[in-house]
């Protein structure tokens, strides 16, 4: 092997880290993903798609707690302030200036202990913000874990074999949460009645396969043959919402908590050999770019009804981070630079973090109510009427902080090369079954050559009603993708 400098790279959990270090500096993205990873809730999590979710659950409680700690201190400072107010007024309508002026005191003593808060809280977020982003140490172990139930929910998403998806995703997306729709199709069906010819003349005797067999080659085989290193293969069972009650208590314990992520292998097999109504099971292929920048999916199914063998495709791409999560890469660290920073960011901070802190406390306590009575709710026509509930998940967290405008050139260009190495490699093992199990490849190789004839477009999400022509190719108008969820801008209290 020929020796080379090295040169730099992205830390194979960079995304990981970016958005732990980004709960730190975004109340608002903190409490989107403390409430979507940690929260209560009926539905399905989305798939974590080369993001840690179990280290972000545990930052984003962190930074939850210390700013709800913050903002719990600075609510009694504002009730002093304004009963300081109050004295200094009532004091200067008296005529008892000793009184004002001790109500001034008491006002200014306010205002010191307001704007050390905001610099200390702030400070701490930004320390920890940097050593999510930059320590030896790997992210989830820089915070204490949140509750028990929490870690194993997320600890079962990382292969998890069944994904749930609502009922309004039928009709355009059921692979939830995996970005923007590259490519949906059918390839051309493949003969696979004919024996091959056998060497001595004669034919071959045909070896009985069904459709597991061919995904279980796929996913052991497909890494190789693609060229792909770290390419994550794995049958999966997608579930309409609805439909999750159905399958039983290894899919859903418990009527009135999430379904697993994780279950039996019959059950999956079963949704490739006899799929139900709105389960089906399809081979993931996930195949991550470098730190995680950018992911590209496809989901393959055989539809195979003798005579023929067809495959089902549909590819996805989730570009990469929206710009508002690095914010850690612009902090001073330290130096005159850093204690500067601070000053400047308490003195500007402190009068709207003071006076706001208790309209802060009062919206999220009503929102909290709003979501606990709307699961109290459903919870009830579950279990008193027998509500049919939908499990299914809307949507990923990694698929909503990615930003189409920050896809370059070599991520669009890997993007493409993984897809067209995938396409190729499917098309090599599936000739390779064919031919393991006597099977005459002639129909494999004209199909094969209209299937080459496909590209794959990365610049966003399908909009338009795809057209299939042009030996297969599809054309379709295209749009920007999932945008990143709103909320305050780094930093704010």
């Amino acid at each position: 092997m020929r020796h080379v400098p090295a040169l730099p790279t992205y830390d194979k959990d960079a995304t990981t880290r970016v958005l732990c270090s980004s709960v730190h500096l975004d109340d608002g993205f903190a409490r989107y993903a403390h409430q979507e990873l940690s929260g209560d809730r009926l539905t399905a999590t989305g798939l974590p798609l080369g993001v840690n979710l179990l280290a972000l659950a545990r930052h984003a409680a962190r930074a939850t707690r210390r700013t709800d700690l913050r903002d719990r201190r600075l609510a009694w400072l504002c009730a002093g302030w304004w009963l300081a107010v109050l004295t200094a007024v009532g004091g200067l309508a008296g005529s008892s200036p000793t009184l004002a002026g001790g109500a001034v005191v008491v006002l200014l003593l306010v205002l010191g202990c307001s704007w050390w808060l905001v610099r200390r809280t702030e400070a701490q977020g930004r320390a920890e913000a940097l050593e999510a982003r930059f320590s030896a140490n790997r992210p989830q172990d820089l915070v204490p874990q949140v509750a028990d139930d929490v870690e194993r929910r997320l600890r079962g998403l990382r292969r998890p074999n069944m994904m749930p998806y609502t009922r309004s995703a039928e009709r355009e997306n059921p692979f939830v949460g995996s970005g923007s729709k590259i490519k949906e199709t059918v390839w051309q069906p493949i003969d696979i009645s004919r024996p091959a010819d056998a060497p001595g003349g004669g034919k071959k005797t045909l070896i009985p396969f069904d459709a597991v067999d061919l995904h279980t080659y796929l996913a052991r085989e497909l890494g190789n043959l693609a060229g792909l290193e770290g390419l994550r293969a794995q049958n999966r069972l997608y579930v309409i919402g609805p439909q999750v009650y159905y399958l039983g208590d290894d899919v859903l314990p418990d009527r009135l908590r999430p379904p697993n992520s994780e279950i039996p292998p019959p059950l999956v097999k079963a949704g490739l050999l006899r799929p139900g109504v709105g389960t089906r099971t399809y081979l993931s292929l996930e195949r991550v770019g470098e730190g995680g920048r950018v992911i590209v999916s496809m989901y393959l199914r055989a539809r195979l009804q003798h005579p023929s063998l067809s495959w089902e495709v549909a590819a996805y791409c989730i570009p990469p981070l929206h710009a508002r999560y690095y914010g850690s890469d612009y902090l001073p660290r330290d130096g005159f630079e850093r204690v500067w920073s601070l000053i400047r960011f308490a003195t500007s901070h402190t009068w709207s973090a003071l006076t706001g802190a208790p309209g802060r406390i009062a919206r999220r306590n009503s929102a909290n109510r709003l979501r606990a009575r709307a699961l109290e709710k459903w919870r009830k026509e579950i279990t008193k009427k027998h509500a049919l509930y939908d499990y299914g998940a809307t949507d990923s967290l990694r698929e909503r902080v990615a930003s189409w405008d920050q896809l370059g050139h070599s991520e669009r260009t890997d993007s493409q090369d993984f897809l067209h190495r995938l396409q190729q490699g499917v098309l090599i093992a599936t000739e390779r079954f064919l031919t393991d199990h006597n099977v005459d490849t002639s129909s494999f190789d004209r199909a094969q050559q209209v299937i080459n004839t496909q590209t794959y477009n990365i610049s966003g999400d399908i909009t338009g009603p795809s057209n299939i022509g042009n030996n297969g190719q599809i054309s379709a108008s295209y749009g920007q993708g999932p945008q990143a969820p709103a909320a305050a801008a780094g930093g704010s209290p």
